[in-house]
């Protein structure tokens, strides 16, 4: 324990969160981003299909107040994380990999990065995970302040991160990467960035390929599940090039429309659907369907999908 202590003691203050230190920028563009939306007529009353760029106050107000909390939970998570990496790169790391040199930042970030999109891809696909994530996608609105519109349960992403501290990354330098991530995902929640240079839009996620993965179309569903990097979505089959203007949200299709901004509501409804879901089933297949089954899944011969599922579908509809 006395290794772990002494861990936890060097880590940099300002490497705990460097998020923190972002929230200024993060203010300013979203409140130059409103007030632009506002200026040229973007702020919407809520009813029809949003224009690009455009502000639902309600909406904003409940983004924000999601990103605010999550602040705070992200903490708990990730000193719980904290503690078991430390064990893990004090006992069981063959090596550790030291932070001045710049092959281990490359390794963190890179491996924070790739991580993310296995993480990214299971979350759309496994409901118990979509239910964690499902409140991102739930506005109908894409602008930064849908950045902030995060989830509140980070439990995944510390899971999927065990590799890169048993690969001798010291646990703080985790951490900060996933941070970089956060901080470079901010800026691509906007429709007032259209695409850029070609080699940037091969290599990396941008505002083009984040809207797709925020569409509910049926050709965007599935797609684009980058942080910083896109070429993971390319390897790996799940590019998709915008062609036309997403819809946003989690309405439409075989789902009911989310009519809320309550942010509890908004962060546990998929909980609450899954429980009433297995609480109605009468084998234990399906019981395990419903919790680990896609977002959607029926059992065979039911023809109808939970009101609060999400827009994924079993085989056919993805998100």
């Amino acid at each position: 324990m006395d290794r772990i202590a002494d861990l936890l003691s060097v880590l940099p203050p300002p490497m705990r969160d460097p998020v923190l230190f972002a929230v200024p920028f993060f203010v300013l563009l979203l409140a130059v981003e409103w007030a632009a939306a506002r200026k040229l007529g973007g702020s919407d009353s809520g009813a029809g299909e949003p224009e690009p760029g455009s502000y639902l106050s309600r909406d904003a107000r409940a983004s924000v107040s999601m990103g605010l909390v999550s602040v705070a939970t992200m903490a708990f998570w990730k000193f719980l994380g904290l503690l078991g990496y430390a064990a893990l790169y004090a006992y069981i790391a063959p090596w550790h990999l030291s932070p001045r040199q710049w092959y281990t930042w490359v390794i963190a970030i890179v491996g924070v990065d790739v991580l993310f999109y296995a993480y990214h891809r299971i979350a759309h696909r496994v409901r118990l995970i979509w239910a964690t994530h499902q409140a991102h996608h739930s506005s109908r609105y894409f602008n930064f302040a849908t950045a902030l519109r995060q989830k509140w349960n980070n439990s995944g992403e510390i899971i999927m991160w065990i590799p890169l501290p048993l690969l001798g990354v010291p646990p703080w330098m985790v951490f900060t990467s996933f941070s970089i991530s956060l901080i470079y995902q901010f800026w691509i929640h906007t429709e007032h960035i259209g695409t850029l240079p070609r080699a940037v839009e091969f290599i990396f996620n941008t505002p083009s390929h984040h809207r797709v993965h925020h569409g509910m179309d049926q050709l965007y569903l599935d797609r684009n599940y980058g942080g910083i990097l896109i070429i993971w979505d390319r390897l790996f089959g799940t590019f998709q090039p915008e062609v036309f203007r997403p819809h946003y949200g989690l309405t439409g299709g075989l789902t009911k429309p989310v009519n809320t901004v309550n942010i509890w509501a908004l962060e546990t409804r998929e909980y609450v659907a899954i429980a009433r879901d297995v609480a109605s089933a009468t084998t234990w297949r399906d019981r395990l369907g419903y919790i680990f089954g896609p977002p959607g899944w029926e059992p065979a011969g039911r023809g109808t999908i939970s009101e609060c599922a999400s827009f994924s579908t079993m085989t056919s509809t993805r998100d």
